[in-house]
């Protein structure tokens, strides 16, 4: 069987993820730890200065996504741990999701992810605020928790890392790529994943109060095939999501225009 796919273009949504309430997204237990920290954040090996992997963010609006449409949980992909996959072509073709996100590729009969999401470092400002400020740890504060037995009132305490709140995380950058005239519309289904995340917790102790996160000073910009060399930014600078959910149909009637895909 042949398929073709062509690349039309290219949107950068670029802007800033700010940890509105203290962010927990779990790293591999080192000597850290032994501090007294029994559940570190994930750093970079070479500043050891705390990310969000973009692996962590674009999972996280996909099982929202997936939550949102109500898609079968139908494929193991660990202990315990399942997600949703079409497991034919005839429900890709109308699956938000695995459009998105994309598919195994032993699947046979997917089209390319159209989403990319970069890994965010730490912005420069929170760097140098949290390096001055008097944290736990290098960048990061350490939140006890403590779970009481129900009928002895015995109290196991537990003590986890936490990004403070009020940090940024920047430059983020969501890469969505155009392989088809109806994907235009298809990147509304980007900004409501963005928009299900704010509502709802990156990381770890979301019910507990952490890992509330808001996107902030958003732009799109766009590259066409046919001159990829250059940019064009569509519309303005949004202060918030909200802000960019607003004017979303001026932005995808742009998009139409720069990919020249008003006839197809």
């Amino acid at each position: 069987m042949t398929r073709d796919i062509e690349l039309l273009g290219r949107v950068f949504i670029d802007g800033q993820l700010e940890a509105v309430t203290g962010l927990h997204i779990g790293g591999a237990e080192t000597a850290m730890a032994i501090g007294g920290v029994d559940s570190v954040v994930i750093r970079d090996i070479l500043s050891q200065q705390p990310y969000v992997p973009g692996s962590s963010l674009k999972g996280k609006m996909r099982s929202l996504m997936e939550k949102f449409h109500g898609c079968p949980q139908n494929r193991g992909i660990g202990r315990n741990v399942r997600i949703h996959t079409c497991e034919d072509e005839s429900s890709y073709a109308n699956c938000v999701v695995c459009r998105l996100y994309g598919l195994p590729g032993e699947m046979g009969f997917g089209t390319p992810t159209r989403l990319v999401v970069r890994d965010v470092p730490l912005s420069e400002g929170s760097r140098e605020r949290l390096s001055q400020a008097q944290t736990d740890l290098p960048f990061t504060e350490v939140k006890t928790e403590v779970a009481i037995d129900r009928v002895t009132s015995a109290a196991t305490p537990r003590q986890i890392e936490r990004v403070p709140a009020g940090a940024v995380f920047a430059p983020m950058e969501l890469v969505y790529t155009v392989y088809e005239a109806q994907d235009v519309a298809r990147l509304e289904d980007v900004v409501q994943g963005m928009e299900l995340l704010e509502d709802d917790y990156l990381g770890g102790s979301g019910s507990r109060g952490s890992g509330k996160v808001a996107f902030k000073s958003l732009v799109v910009r766009a590259k066409s095939r046919e001159d990829y060399s250059k940019q064009r930014v569509l519309g303005t600078t949004h202060p918030t999501l909200a802000e960019l959910r607003a004017s979303l149909d001026s932005t995808m009637d742009e998009l139409t225009s720069l990919l020249a895909l008003e006839e197809a």
